[in-house]
């Protein structure tokens, strides 16, 4: 067992692999002595916003004073990011000690991911965490994470996303997401669909669950000096900051907020100074991050048309630029054309770029789309090189965007040091 290669492993696992269905992890914790159930949890499920709200929750409890476990999901660039306590990742050590443990207790086939969430529940339970922030990684109801009882679920928002697993239909997406809501449970959402909430309130009947919605239970606003003030469950906040950009972060600062203050209900002792520095310390990778400036390049992890589209509107109202360089890459089994039709009409110069992975859709799939919707574009054979040309096309005033998948956020930051100094110290 020593000589173990946990990277091999994992690989072998094949991280593309999905399946929906929870016998295999059920059994898997099962042999692990379940794991799950020796710490409190939070579990995320949403189309966006996951990590982002996760990042916040799990910012303002490790200000407080807890053992803060946080599962997301993907990596960008080394796959222990997924687990973290209190803002260090599972050292090298532990990963391949816990992997060697998982794997010997294992009966039968798990995926990569269901395998990790089993390294992740191991991990978390040696460390003795008082609480654990979750994020779900597709759906909800048959997900690897939703073998636990949480404290709280959220459920960020409702989009069109992996219609192929979850249903093409709003209804039928709310559906398999609302199944981390548990019995006599608790759910926060941010989800505004008038068929999205009724799903959602007629799962919580059903199960004599409590709903919290964004808009009419907890409130959040931004003021003229970029502040935000918070109107909650039990208590309001002014002036309040949050360092992650766009205004799609509000919902999700409302959303961890509510949690916490939840939290403080089931006996978290969690003062408004921690709120305070934990949302202002909160640091999530590719979310509009910001790498360098003169020019400025962003990253965003936007990879559905969802996510596109919260993307167009803070270029379009939080950034000032001469022209818009885009960087694009996407994977097959996303919507990809609907993407660029949001974003590509923004564009000076577009670069499409062909990522590394096996779901990646390939390059000049993309140029004979954005070609139909009559615009020129610079193709490139690999992330590396479509920076470099980003970067000689680029002017001091203009902006380069890369996005389109976290597959590319990844590669954009393997990539990114090697070619120049990058400004944000915290990334690397």
């Amino acid at each position: 067992m020593n000589k173990l290669n946990p990277s091999a492993y994992l690989d072998s696992l094949n991280v593309d692999t999905m399946r929906f269905g929870l016998t295999a992890i059920t059994d898997l914790l099962s042999r692990l002595g379940n794991p799950q159930n020796s710490y409190k949890i939070i579990l995320i499920a949403g189309t966006n916003g996951k990590g982002s709200t996760a990042a916040m929750t799990s910012s303002i409890l490790c200000s407080a004073g807890y053992k803060v476990g946080l599962y997301t999901s993907p990596h960008l660039v080394d796959v222990r990011e997924r687990i973290v306590i209190n803002g260090k990742k599972i050292s090298l050590k532990e990963f391949n000690r816990t992997i060697a443990y998982v794997k010997d207790k294992k009966e039968q086939l798990v995926t990569y991911f269901e395998f990790l969430t089993a390294v992740a529940y191991v991990y978390f339970q040696r460390q003795k965490v008082d609480i654990a922030v979750l994020e779900v990684g597709l759906g909800g109801r048959l997900d690897a994470t939703n073998v636990c009882k949480p404290m709280v679920s959220i459920i960020t928002n409702i989009a069109f996303d992996h219609i192929d697993y979850l249903g093409n239909t709003l209804d039928s997406i709310a559906r398999e997401k609302a199944g981390i809501i548990k019995q006599k449970g608790v759910c926060i959402t941010a989800a505004k669909q008038k068929k999205v909430l009724e799903v959602l309130k007629n799962v919580c009947l059903r199960r004599r669950a409590k709903l919290y919605c964004l808009n009419s239970d907890i409130k959040i606003k931004k003021q003229k000096d970029g502040f935000l003030n918070y109107q909650g469950l039990y208590r309001n906040l002014k002036n309040l900051k949050i360092p992650l950009q766009g205004d799609h972060q509000l919902s999700n600062a409302a959303l961890a907020l509510a949690a916490i203050e939840l939290c403080t209900k089931k006996g978290f002792n969690i003062a408004d100074t921690a709120i305070y520095a934990g949302l202002k310390n909160t640091h999530w990778e590719a979310r509009l991050e910001v790498l360098q400036n003169q020019p400025l390049f962003l990253l965003d992890g936007a990879h559905n048309p969802a996510g596109i589209s919260v993307l167009c509107r803070s270029l379009k109202k939080d950034f000032s630029y001469r022209r818009l360089i885009l960087i694009f890459g996407a994977l097959a089994d996303k919507d990809y054309s609907q993407m660029l039709q949001k974003i590509v009409p923004l564009a000076s110069i577009i670069i499409l770029t062909q990522l590394k992975t096996k779901r990646a859709v390939p390059v000049n799939d993309i140029m004979e789309t954005v070609k139909k919707m009559g615009y020129p574009a610079i193709v490139t054979e690999n992330v590396k090189q479509a920076i470099e040309r980003a970067q000689a096309l680029a002017k001091k005033q203009d902006l380069i965007c890369a996005t389109g998948s976290f597959y590319l956020a990844g590669e954009v930051k393997q990539a990114f040091p090697k070619l120049v100094l990058c400004d944000n110290t915290k990334s690397q």
